[in-house]
C-alpha cells in the first residue's frame, strides 16, 4: 500500500517471476558449457590428429621453427645458413652428407607458410593412407634421390667441362620429396586422378623446366618418377590396396543402412491388416 509520500512498499518477487529471473542464468550457463565441450571437442580431435599424423606434426614443426628463425635473420645470415646446408657437389665431395636432410628443412622459392601448407596436406594424406613409415620412406626416397641424380648430372657437367656447371649451387628445399608424393598419391589414387591428375603433373612440371631451363625444374620430374616408381613397389602396392577395400566396405555399409531402415518401416505397415478382426 501506498504511504503519505506516495511511495510503494516492497513486495516479494512471485515464483513466475523467480523462474524468469532464473532463465537468463540458465540460458547462460548452458550455452557457457556448450561452448566449452565444443572447445574440448575440438582439442582432443586436433589431439588425436596430431598423434595419428606424428611423422606430420614433427616435420612441419621443424619447417616452422626454421623458417621463423630465418625471418628474424638479416641478409648475411639467411644466405649463410642457406649455402652451408645446400647439398651440391662441393658438400658431397667434401663428405657433408649431411646436407642431403638438412636442405630439406629450408622453405625456398615460395613463400614458408605456403610450402609448410603443401607439405602438412600432402604428406599428412601420405601418412594417414600409409602410416608414418610407408610417408617418410616415399618423402625421403623422392627428395635425397632426386638431390642425388640432380647433383650427380651436375657432377658429370664438371667433369666434361660443360658451361654452366657449378659446384657450390644453391639446392636447398622440401620441392623434391613434396613432388615425389604427390605423385605417389596420385598413381595410386583413383582411376580418374591417375588418368588426369598426374598427366596433368607432368606437363606442368615439363613446362617449367621448359621456360626456366633450370637444374631444379628437371629435379621435379626426376622426382615426379621416383614417386610414381614408389608406387609400383609391392609394399606400397599391399596397403594402397588394403586401404581401397576398407573404404569400398565402409562405402557399401553406408549404402546399406538406408536400405535397412526403410524395410524395418515397412515391416509395421505390412503387419497392420493382421491385427484387424
Amino acid at each position: 500500500m501506498r504511504d503519505r509520500l506516495g511511495s510503494t512498499e516492497p513486495t516479494e518477487p512471485t515464483a513466475t517471476e523467480s523462474a524468469a529471473a532464473r532463465r537468463p542464468a540458465s540460458e547462460a550457463a548452458g550455452s557457457a558449457t556448450a561452448a566449452f565441450s565444443g572447445t574440448a571437442a575440438l582439442r582432443a580431435n586436433a589431439a588425436a590428429t596430431a598423434v595419428r599424423l606424428r611423422l606430420t606434426t614433427v616435420y612441419v614443426a621443424l619447417l616452422t621453427v626454421t623458417a621463423s628463425w630465418l625471418a628474424t635473420q638479416g641478409h648475411g645470415e639467411r644466405a649463410r645458413f642457406v649455402r652451408h646446408n645446400s647439398s651440391n657437389v662441393h658438400h658431397v665431395e667434401v663428405g657433408k652428407w649431411w646436407t642431403l636432410f638438412t636442405s630439406g628443412l629450408v622453405v625456398d622459392g615460395v613463400p614458408a607458410w605456403a610450402g609448410i601448407a603443401a607439405v602438412a596436406l600432402a604428406l599428412g594424406l601420405a601418412e594417414w593412407r600409409w602410416g608414418p613409415a610407408r610417408a617418410g620412406a616415399v618423402f625421403a626416397f623422392g627428395h635425397v634421390g632426386a638431390t642425388l641424380l640432380t647433383e650427380g648430372a651436375m657432377w658429370v657437367m664438371l667433369v666434361a667441362r660443360i658451361p654452366g656447371a657449378l659446384s657450390r649451387a644453391r639446392d636447398v628445399g622440401i620441392s623434391y620429396g613434396l613432388v615425389a608424393t604427390a605423385g605417389c598419391l596420385l598413381a595410386l589414387g583413383p582411376p580418374v586422378l591417375r588418368r588426369y591428375g598426374l598427366p596433368a603433373l607432368a606437363v606442368a612440371l615439363a613446362v617449367a623446366w621448359a621456360t626456366d631451363q633450370q637444374l631444379a625444374d628437371a629435379g621435379h620430374l626426376v622426382a615426379l618418377a621416383l614417386g610414381v616408381l614408389a608406387s609400383r613397389t609391392p609394399w606400397l602396392l599391399t596397403r594402397a590396396g588394403r586401404q581401397h577395400r576398407r573404404e569400398r566396405h565402409r562405402r557399401e555399409r553406408h549404402r546399406r543402412k538406408p536400405q535397412g531402415r526403410e524395410h524395418q518401416d515397412r515391416e509395421p505397415q505390412a503387419r497392420e491388416p493382421s491385427r484387424t478382426p
